[in-house]
C-alpha cells in the first residue's frame, strides 16, 4: 500500500504488545506535538506481552493510525498455535510465548481477527524526496529479526530488493539505525516492553526534515509502567515479561546477536540520524 507523498513529520512505533497504557501516553504524545493519524504508522504486534489486548486494538483502530501487519496479526487472524515471532523451538523464547499467546488468544474477538487479516504487509511513502518502505521484520520476511551488529550480508541483501532509500522495520524490539548500501535501515523499537537496557521507558520515532535532509529521531516514551505490571498481574500474568516491564531488562536473549547480549542493562540515549 502506497500512502503517497509526506511534507509534514511522521510518528513512527512498532510493538504495543497489548500494554495499553504505553498507547495512551504516545496517543497524548503526539496529540501534543500536533501529529495527526494520517501521519502515524505503526509496524505491527499490537498484541503480545501485556495484559490488555482487546482494549489496545480497539484504541489502536479508533485512534484511524495506519497499521502494517506483523507476524502477531498474522497468527492470530489465521487462528494458528504459536505467534509466529521466529523463535526457534524449544528455546526459552519459544517457552515463554506460550502464555501470553493463549491469554490474548482468548482476550480477542473475532472482528479484530478479521480486521488483523486485511492489514497491508508493506507501507510505502515518499518523504520529500525520500523513498521509504515499511516493514514489519525484514522486506523479504515478516519475522525476521535484525539488530545492529547482524551480518551486514543480511542488510546488503534486504537493501538490495527494495526501491527504498530508507527502509523502517519493526518486530526485533531495540532502536537502532545503520546506513548501508547507500541507504538508511531503522528500527523504531518498541512501545509496549523495554529495550533490554535496564530502563523501564520504551522506543518511538519521529521523522522530520532538516536542511534538507530526513531527520529521525529515537525517543524514549515515559509511561505508566507501574500500572502495566499492575495489569498483567491482575490478568494473571504473573511472568518475567511482567518483571521485564518494571526492570527494563528481557527475561530471554535468545534471539540476539553476542553484541547485543553484551549491551543489556547499558541504558540506550536517545538519538538522531540523518540521511
Amino acid at each position: 500500500m502506497d500512502l503517497g507523498t509526506f511534507t509534514q513529520p511522521v510518528l513512527l512505533f512498532g510493538g504495543p504488545y497489548s500494554n495499553l497504557d504505553a498507547v495512551k501516553a504516545l496517543k497524548k504524545q503526539a496529540d501534543s506535538i500536533g501529529i495527526q493519524p494520517s501521519h502515524i504508522i505503526c509496524t505491527g504486534d499490537i498484541v503480545a506481552y501485556c495484559a490488555q489486548p482487546y482494549e489496545t486494538v480497539e484504541m489502536i483502530r479508533n485512534w484511524g493510525i495506519h497499521v502494517l501487519m506483523g507476524n502477531c496479526e498474522e497468527s492470530f487472524a489465521n487462528k494458528t498455535d504459536d505467534c509466529g515471532c521466529g523463535f526457534e523451538k524449544g528455546t526459552s523464547c519459544d517457552l515463554l510465548s506460550i502464555e501470553w499467546f493463549q491469554y490474548a488468544n482468548s482476550q480477542l474477538i473475532d472482528k479484530q481477527r478479521q480486521w488483523f487479516a486485511k492489514l497491508p504487509r508493506k507501507l510505502t511513502l515518499t518523504f520529500f524526496d525520500k523513498k521509504i518502505q515499511i516493514v514489519h521484520g525484514s522486506v523479504s520476511s515478516i519475522n525476521q529479526f535484525l539488530f545492529a551488529s547482524s551480518d551486514p550480508q543480511l542488510f546488503m541483501q534486504q537493501t538490495s530488493i527494495s526501491e527504498a532509500d530508507i527502509i523502517i522495520a519493526g518486530h526485533s524490539g531495540i532502536p537502532f539505525s545503520k546506513k548501508i548500501n547507500n541507504k538508511l535501515w531503522h528500527n523504531t523499537g518498541a512501545i509496549g516492553m523495554p529495550a533490554n537496557d535496564g530502563s523501564p521507558n520504551t522506543w518511538f520515532s519521529i521523522l522530520s526534515k532538516s536542511d534538507e535532509k530526513a531527520k529521525i529521531e529515537s525517543i524514549k516514551l515515559d509511561y505508566n509502567y507501574e500500572r502495566a505490571y499492575a495489569e498483567m498481574h491482575l490478568a494473571g500474568l504473573k511472568n518475567e515479561y511482567a518483571n521485564a516491564v518494571k526492570t527494563g531488562l528481557w527475561p530471554s536473549m535468545d534471539v540476539l546477536p553476542e553484541e547485543e547480549k553484551l549491551l543489556q542493562g547499558k541504558t540506550i540515549q536517545p538519538h538522531t540520524t540523518y540521511y
